[in-house]
C-alpha cells in the first residue's frame, strides 16, 4: 500500500482530464456561499467532487422540474444545524440507515402501516435516529414551490451532502432522481445496519452485501468525525470487551478513564460522548488521527486499525495523513453508496408527506 496515494492521485487527475461532467456546478444546484471546508479543507466555496453519471440517476435531474430544490434544503439546514450542530451527524446517519435497507428508497422514514412495521423501532434505530422534523419541514417547503416533485429519497440525499458542506466537509456532483418505496423492512433494518461491536471481518461483510468495498468502509466510517454516540454503545468496551470482565486493550489509557467517568457501569447507557473528541462538531480527519492513538469510540471505530487488516489499516493512516485524499473518497464513496438500489421506475412513488405512503 505504499504507493496507494500516489497511485490514487494518479487515477484522479486522469478521471478529471477524461471527465466531460466533472465540473463547479450544475444547471440549478448552487454551491457559492462561503463557508469554509473545500475539498482540500481550506476556506472558501467548496466546489464538488464527482461527475458519475448513474444508470437511472442525474446531478440535473430537478433542473427544470424543481430548480430551487437544493437552495430550499441548504435553507433549511443552516438553520437547523446553527440551533443543534449534532443534526448534521443525525442526517448525514439517516441517509447511511436508509441505503443499507432495501436501498436508498426513504423507507427509513416512514411511521407504521397496517401491512408493515417502521424500521424506526429496530435495534439500530429505535430512540437513536435523529433529524426527521428536518425532513419533514424541508419536505413541506418543496411541496409549496414544487408540489409532488422532489422524492424523500433525494431529499435524505442532498440532507446528506448539505451536512458535510455546511460542517467543513467536501461537496460532491450529487445524482438524483430516486423514487419512495412503498414499503419498509423491519427485519432489513434490523439484519443490515452494522452494529457498533463490530469486527472488522464483519464490518467488511455488511459493507460487501451492500456492494461497497474495504475503500468505502474507512471513507464511510469518517462520517464519525461528526456526532455523538450513547454509552450502551461502547460500554462493553470499558467493562466487558471480550467476555473476561476486562476493558479492550486498544483503548489509550487516558481515554479509557475519561468514558468510565462518562459512562458508569451500571446505568448512564443514555449519557453521550462525542465520536470524535477533539472536534466533534466539524468535518474533518482527526477521527482518524484519533484512531491512530487508540481514541476511536466505537469498537467498529477502532478495529479499522486494530484488526489488522491490510488495507483499511493502510487507509486510516493515509486518511489521518491527508485530508484531501480523505475527503475525495469520502465524496466517491458517498455518490456510491447513494446508488444502493434506488428506485427509478413506477414501483416507487415521490411521497407527499415522507411519513407515510400516498
Amino acid at each position: 500500500m505504499a504507493s496507494f496515494k500516489l497511485l490514487y492521485t494518479t487515477l484522479t487527475l486522469l478521471a478529471l482530464l477524461s471527465s466531460s461532467t466533472c465540473s463547479l456546478g450544475y444547471p440549478g444546484f448552487s454551491f457559492g456561499w462561503g463557508h469554509g471546508g473545500g475539498v482540500g479543507g481550506g476556506g472558501g466555496v467548496s466546489h464538488p467532487v464527482g461527475g458519475q453519471r448513474l444508470i437511472g440517476l442525474s446531478p440535473g435531474f430537478y433542473s427544470h422540474s424543481c430548480p430551487q430544490a437544493n437552495d430550499i434544503v441548504l435553507s433549511v439546514l443552516e438553520r437547523a444545524i446553527s440551533k443543534d450542530r449534532r443534526l448534521a451527524a443525525s442526517l448525514l446517519r439517516l441517509h447511511f440507515h436508509d441505503c443499507f435497507v432495501q436501498g436508498c428508497d426513504a423507507s427509513v422514514l416512514l411511521d407504521d402501516h397496517p401491512t408493515f412495521a417502521s424500521e424506526k423501532k429496530s435495534i439500530p434505530n429505535k430512540n437513536s435516529l435523529r433529524g426527521f422534523e428536518v425532513i419533514d419541514e424541508i419536505k413541506a417547503k418543496l411541496e409549496q414551490v414544487c408540489p409532488e416533485t422532489v422524492s424523500c429519497a433525494d431529499i435524505l440525499a442532498l440532507a446528506a451532502r448539505g451536512s458535510t458542506v455546511l460542517t467543513g466537509g467536501p461537496n460532491w456532483e450529487l445524482p438524483l432522481g430516486r423514487r419512495d418505496s412503498k414499503k419498509a423492512s423491519l427485519n432489513g433494518s434490523n439484519n443490515n445496519i452494522p452494529p457498533p461491536n463490530s469486527t472488522i471481518q464483519n464490518l467488511v461483510s455488511f459493507f460487501r452485501r451492500q456492494g461497497l468495498n474495504e475503500v468505502d468502509l474507512v471513507s464511510l466510517s469518517g462520517a464519525h468525525t461528526l456526532g455523538m454516540a450513547r454509552c450502551t454503545t461502547f460500554k462493553q468496551r470499558l467493562y466487558n470487551q471480550n467476555g473476561h470482565n476486562q476493558p479492550d486493550s486498544t483503548l489509550e489509557r487516558n481515554y479509557y478513564h475519561d468514558l468510565k467517568a462518562i459512562c458508569p457501569k451500571t446505568g448512564g447507557d443514555n449519557n453521550i460522548s462525542p465520536l470524535d473528541l477533539a472536534s466533534p462538531a466539524t468535518f474533518d480527519n482527526t477521527y482518524f488521527k484519533l484512531i491512530m492513538s487508540g481514541k476511536g469510540l466505537l469498537t467498529s471505530d477502532q478495529v479499522l486499525l486494530s484488526g489488522n487488516l491490510g488495507e483499511p489499516m493502510q487507509l486510516v493512516k493515509d486518511f489521518a495523513d491527508d485530508q484531501t485524499l480523505f475527503f475525495n473518497h469520502f465524496a466517491r464513496s458517498m455518490i456510491k453508496m447513494g446508488n444502493i438500489r434506488p428506485i427509478i421506475d413506477n414501483k416507487g412513488e415521490v411521497r407527499k408527506n415522507c411519513r407515510r405512503v400516498n
